[in-house]
């Protein structure tokens, strides 16, 4: 480990003339790009459906941290063995980070790691994956969503560092933080730096939103106590993992973060200039991953959450639905930042997606989510809100089996929460009832934050 620089900021990586011309550059085929496109440009001038909501916010080229390492040259990781926890979203540039390791010449890579879904993306979710070997570099591939969920020290053996480089969508079940934390807790028992690469929230990291996990509730979809949307990058979580205590046997963590340049909190995805990587097969838009930290709610009913149509958590329903009158009842309320319209699909096996949809092969009524202002929406009351009016609507033989009740639970961090939805709780008293949580998860978080 003698050739470990010790960097722990992208912004000790390079040298300043060389992040301008890279800042220059970028701006520069954003700009080309840009003037390309002003004919097909959205009336609100911001990519992918983003609203200004009152002030027009150009969109800005972020530099991930992955970008930040690749462009010092690995200066941080130079004459290092390291181990790389990565899948299909790990890019930098045009070329995957596996890539750019394998083929520099002052970093050997000794082993991949890959979460669920695999390193490329393409395992159902929930799917139990085995080991290999990266047929591209011949090192050998561990998973970590199968009979082991993080590094064993026979894995390690040899690495000198771990490096983490995965996208993120900013909601506490999903599973690939999980997959970060317990790989923290194999470098410590190594005694081997953990590096994170940082990359953006999609839902920005502002907003906060969900129950603060209760304590009993500790799984792989609720493995820290924080809210269901958190606003922290990868990087400021792997911060407060570590600061908090949250994982046993971290306080000797040697933990760096290589830091974004050009992010703020107040961006979502749209505004970063980077294109949209499907992190995971059934979040294939940035409108979907804005959404699912509410219709993901819908994995724990009987009701489909999308899976098996083009518009994963963009689309809820069941075959005994009434969606007009479901969609007229929400609409009267008017939910911001969202348009909700009746409709009607047949979910059907999608290899590699979902193989085995709930509905497979059967019509459901549906209410479809189109997104117009994603500054203003709350979808993790508007999901719970809708959850409950569905299960209202039920027909007594459907209510009896509707729930999945432990993993309800586990989803939204609460015991409670099961009995709020079965009573009818709207969306202003769920926002209401959370509100404690997340004032102090906010007070909690604020020495982690790095931007």
């Amino acid at each position: 480990m003698a050739g470990l620089k010790p960097t722990t900021s992208s912004r000790n990586t390079r040298s300043s003339t060389t992040a301008a011309d890279f800042r220059r550059l970028r701006l520069a085929v954003w700009f080309a790009v840009l003037v390309g496109l002003t004919a097909c440009d959205l009336p609100d001038g911001r990519a992918g459906g983003a609203s200004s909501d009152g002030a027009d916010r150009p969109p800005v080229l972020v530099s991930t941290g992955a970008d930040q390492l690749v462009s010092s040259g690995f200066e941080a990781l130079d004459g290092i063995r390291v181990g790389l926890i990565v899948n299909h979203t790990a890019l930098s540039g045009d070329a995957h980070l596996i890539d750019h390791v394998h083929e520099a010449s002052n970093v050997e890579l000794g082993a991949l790691f890959g979460p669920e879904h695999g390193i490329r993306g393409d395992e159902d979710a929930g799917a139990k994956i085995s080991d290999g070997i990266d047929d591209a570099t011949g090192v050998p591939v561990y998973s970590l969503y199968g009979e082991h969920r993080r590094p064993t020290q026979e894995m390690m053996a040899g690495l000198d560092a771990l490096v983490f480089d995965i996208q993120d969508v900013g909601s506490r079940f999903y599973t690939y933080i999980s997959t970060m934390g317990l790989s923290m807790q194999s470098a410590a028992e190594a005694g081997v730096p953990f590096i994170v690469l940082d990359r953006p929230n999609p839902l920005g990291g502002e907003r906060m939103a969900g129950f603060v996990r209760d304590s009993s509730l500790v799984s792989f979809v609720s493995q820290y106590p924080i809210p269901v949307r958190h606003g922290l990058t990868v990087g400021e979580l792997a911060r407060m993992i570590k600061g908090e205590g949250w994982i046993p046997g971290l306080d000797d963590l040697d933990l760096r973060v290589v830091e974004m340049e050009g992010w703020d909190r107040s961006m979502y995805w749209p505004e970063t200039g980077l294109a949209w990587i499907a992190p995971s097969p059934n979040l294939p838009s940035f409108e979907s991953a804005l959404m699912y930290p509410g219709t993901c709610f819908f994995e724990a009913t009987t009701a489909s959450e999308g899976r098996g149509t083009p518009t994963p958590f963009l689309t809820v329903g069941a075959p005994w639905l009434d969606a007009e009158a479901l969609a007229a009842d929400i609409n009267r309320w008017q939910p911001s930042g969202v348009r909700i319209t009746a409709g009607a699909i047949t979910p059907v096996s999608i290899p590699g997606a979902s193989a085995n949809p709930k509905w497979k092969d059967t019509p459901i009524q549906t209410l479809e989510f189109e997104v117009v202002n994603p500054d203003s929406i709350s979808s993790v009351a508007l999901g719970l809100d809708l959850v409950g009016r569905m299960y209202a609507q039920a027909p007594d033989s459907v209510k009896e089996s509707f729930f999945r009740e432990r993993w309800m639970a586990l989803l939204s961090g609460s015991e409670q929460s099961l009995e709020n939805v079965k009573g009818g709780m709207d969306f202003t008293a769920w926002n209401w009832v959370w509100e404690s949580d997340i004032t102090s998860f906010s007070t909690q978080r604020g020495p982690y934050l790095l931007y």
